[in-house]
């Protein structure tokens, strides 16, 4: 089976830690063996997931103190969500676009060598999430969580640009901004386990985002356009949410994402 099946098959894996761990395979499969496979016919709009979490509005996910074990499970059990929904951006990027006129046939591996390991890397992340959820008596889907990175890439499933513009560039990027005050609210009350976790997560995503800024002036170059500008004209165009500030401009300069990017359309 070649890396394209592989990719939704993790999309029609229902139970987290099974995909997670399709997931993790599928990289093995890929490194192994090269190969690529046909493009699948029959993508699913919506990846499979279990009857729980209850997915709601963003605005009605309930905020907790992290003073407790439950406000703590439920911040990891919200990361813990935006991690699984990763995995599928991820495997859905290869079976989506790996075969894009866009893409050179000589640059196709590459491609899916990158995204097979932020794949890869989502995978471990929620797994290790997963495990820590556990040890603090919860379990996922306990708590409500949204839909909001999926709605995302159901908005630019027909449009490659915008999905390496939106996932990674604004969705994935916004996690470089808040991950770090995580990381110091979990310290602050002891929870060393858990901001171990976010710390390696904090560290690979700002690779993920690299990958997305790389893929993107790759794509921008193809149009004969300034990435930045074209990257305004995609998100205002394809993203229906806020670039929040403030930002973390440390990670997003390491990413390879300069101020012009966000910064112009940027809602204090």
């Amino acid at each position: 089976m070649g890396v394209l099946d592989n990719a939704r098959e993790v999309l029609l894996t229902s139970n987290p830690r099974e995909k997670a761990q399709r997931a993790r395979q599928m990289r093995l499969d890929w490194l192994a063996s090269g190969n690529i496979g046909s493009p699948p016919s029959d993508l699913p709009e919506q990846p499979a997931r279990p009857s729980k979490p209850l997915l709601v509005s963003p605005m009605d996910v309930p905020r907790r103190r992290l003073g407790s074990k439950q406000g703590r499970g439920a911040m990891l059990h919200a990361v813990a969500h935006i991690e699984l929904n990763a995995i599928d951006l991820a495997a859905d990027m290869i079976a989506r676009f790996s075969h894009h006129p866009s893409l050179a046939k000589e640059d196709v591996s590459d491609f899916i060598s990158d995204w097979s390991s932020v794949c890869d890397d989502e995978a471990r992340h929620f797994i290790l999430l997963d495990d820590r959820l556990n040890a603090l008596d919860v379990r996922y889907g306990d708590h409500p969580a949204h839909n909001g990175l999926w709605e995302a890439a159901q908005t630019t499933r027909h449009n490659f640009p915008a999905r390496i513009a939106v996932a990674p560039l604004v969705l994935e990027a916004r996690g470089l901004d808040v991950t770090p005050g995580m990381i110091l609210r979990l310290k602050s009350v002891a929870d060393m386990e858990s901001a171990a976790i976010l710390e390696v997560i904090y560290k690979e995503e700002i690779g993920h985002v690299s990958i997305g800024a790389r893929w993107f002036k790759y794509l921008a170059a193809q149009q004969d356009k300034t990435a930045e500008s074209y990257f305004h004209d995609l998100v205002r165009n394809h993203f229906k949410g806020r670039i929040k500030s403030p930002f973390n401009d440390k990670a997003r300069t390491l990413a390879g994402l300069s101020k012009a990017y966000y910064e112009p359309l940027a809602e204090n």
